[in-house]
């Protein structure tokens, strides 16, 4: 075999991989997305920061000009980054075991 008929042999071999991903592609069934626990529009949460942050989450880039989501932020930063907090221990963490 000379080289010209491998390249050839090569590309065949190639465009009948591509086809045959595509046709197994196209034949797949699309699975449903699971679906989003979402608080349904009338709950509230016991944290209005929270639902505050969560309506600027669903404005997207909007936010960024939105004066509320600039006050959430702030408040958000103010709780975490504030001198007097301390950083929560995770639950299965014991006493002993932080230091």
């Amino acid at each position: 075999m000379d080289g010209k008929m491998l390249a050839r042999l090569g590309a065949i071999v190639f465009v009948a991989v591509a086809i045959t991903a595509t046709a197994i592609e196209l034949t797949r069934e699309e699975e449903e997305p699971a679906a989003r626990s979402e608080r349904p529009a009338g709950t509230s949460s016991a944290d209005p920061l929270r639902d505050e942050l969560r309506r600027c989450q669903r404005l997207g880039e909007a936010a960024t000009r939105d004066p509320a989501c600039l006050r959430a932020w702030a408040d958000n930063r103010e709780r975490f980054l504030a001198p007097g907090s301390s950083p929560a221990v995770p639950p299965s963490a014991s006493p002993s075991e932080t230091r």
